[in-house]
């Protein structure tokens, strides 16, 4: 099942699970003050914890912070129990109006149900209504439930999550995390460029000072010819390994005309879904060309794919790059060049993921800040 699938699923579990770790914490509240001392914080404690499960779990909302107490535990029971019996009761409703009006529709057995308003009066079927009401019980539920979702994780970065100090010194931690790794990612793209000047436009280099060596001895025409073939080989080397460093249609053309040019060079289909509106910053342009080359790269050696998507969007302040492919899957974020992606997203204060199950699709998602 793919993951747009099953996340909707995983926040309606979340949803339920939160009605009896809600009535839970309601409970406990109520009877802490009476129990008291040490033996009353550790039960605080634990169902706290418990709810940082819950939301990290199905939510997929972490918020360790060492914080949280009964506050907390009495207005996420009342939020949740209460919230979590109206979004079930809801779709409870939704089903059982959904279910008669296709019953009916089906059965063909439905009765006239007249409706009468101020001045107006209405006839229809009983399962148009059933149908009608059923679809709107259903939104109503769905966007409830949203809505309740994000009330929660509001609470839990309000009550649990970590205060002003602990927060920056995380901040501390994740940009000392950041510039080890851009000091990593520019020594292996250091790496990188000096095998690729070795293992290429050395060799091409030295073949043609042995062929203008010969030369000197020999005037022989083929040998002219050898020489002047292998000097455009050598200039097709430099302008590819020219190219891999930093393409200059992405300072001239920007990212649209670059990564056409990216599609052009792959020996695997590529298609490339842009939707963002005017330039961006040139870090962030330079940080999407490379998170798309590098996984279009990798899909095209690695995961034996035949077709390759690549997608743009922009908004809320973000924007986000999506490279898909059809390959075998068992791609590691941990592993070649996504790691140096990964380094090279974070440092911008983005965010990267890889979706890729034994078998496949392979999904490579980088988010960034844009403002």
């Amino acid at each position: 099942m793919r993951r747009t699938a099953v996340v909707p699923v995983r926040r309606a579990v979340g949803v339920l699970a939160g009605v009896p770790t809600g009535v839970a914490g309601l409970g406990w509240v109520c009877v802490a003050g009476a129990v008291g001392g040490g033996r009353a914080r550790k039960v605080t404690a634990a169902l706290v914890e418990l709810e940082r499960m819950r939301l990290a779990a199905w939510y997929d909302h972490p918020c360790g912070g060492g914080r949280g107490g009964r506050v907390y535990l009495g207005l996420r029971g009342a939020v949740g129990a209460l919230g979590g019996y109206l979004a079930v009761a809801g779709l409870f409703v939704a089903v059982l109006l959904l279910h008669g009006g296709v019953v009916q529709l089906v059965s063909g057995d439905a009765d006239l149900v007249p409706l009468e308003f101020p001045g107006v009066r209405l006839t229809g079927s009983s399962w148009a209504y059933g149908l009608g009401l059923g679809t709107v019980a259903l939104v109503l539920a769905v966007a409830w439930s949203a809505a309740l979702i994000r009330l929660e994780r509001r609470l839990a970065d309000r009550f649990v999550g970590p205060d002003s100090d602990e927060a920056m010194r995380r901040r501390i931690t994740e940009l000392t995390a950041s510039r080890s790794g851009i000091v990593r990612a520019v020594d292996d793209e250091r790496r990188r460029i000096e095998r690729d000047l070795h293992d290429g436009v050395q060799q091409r280099g030295v073949a043609l000072a042995m062929l203008l060596g010969r030369l000197r001895h020999a005037a022989d025409p083929a040998l002219v010819d050898q020489a002047y073939a292998e000097s455009r080989l050598l200039l097709d080397e430099l302008r590819d390994v020219a190219w891999r460093v930093y393409p200059t249609e992405l300072d001239s053309a920007g990212l649209r005309a670059a990564l056409a040019e990216v599609a052009e060079r792959s020996t695997v289909p590529v298609t490339v879904d842009h939707a963002l509106s005017g330039r961006l910053p040139p870090e962030v342009e330079t940080a999407l060309y490379f998170v798309a080359r590098e996984a279009i790269t990798n899909a095209a050696k690695h995961a034996g794919a035949r077709a390759i998507e690549v997608v743009l969007r922009g908004g809320a302040g973000e924007v986000t790059v999506t490279v898909s492919d059809d390959g075998r899957g068992g791609a590691r974020p941990d592993g070649g060049g996504l790691s140096g992606l990964a380094r090279r997203v974070r440092a911008l204060d983005g965010t990267f993921a890889v979706d890729s199950p034994p078998g496949g699709p392979t999904r490579v998602t980088a988010r960034l800040p844009c403002v």
